[in-house]
């Protein structure tokens, strides 16, 4: 399933999440860390790998496809289990 936001609103999901998500949603997920960190952005490719994301440029950042929402999801269940609002 693909999902489509805006850059600005990954970056705000990515700073909301409480310190150890990188690593917590890596684990569950079976992946490395740096991949995590490129799926909000980050440009970790040594370590980790790409992970579906496409960017459009436009405003807020611009438009962001979301290939795979696995980390979308994870993320968004542990903003949710920490009762953190975005």
């Amino acid at each position: 399933m693909v999902k489509t936001i805006t850059f600005n609103e990954l970056r705000r999901i990515k700073d909301a999440l409480p310190s150890g998500s990188t690593a917590r949603i890596a684990q569950e997920l079976g992946i490395e860390k740096n991949t995590v960190r490129n799926y909000f952005g980050g440009k970790h490719y040594d370590d980790g790998q790409s992970c579906g994301m496409h960017i459009e440029p436009g405003p807020n950042g611009g438009v962001v496809l979301l290939d795979d929402i696995e980390i979308y999801n994870k993320a968004m269940n542990i903003l949710e289990e920490e009762n953190i609002k975005l």
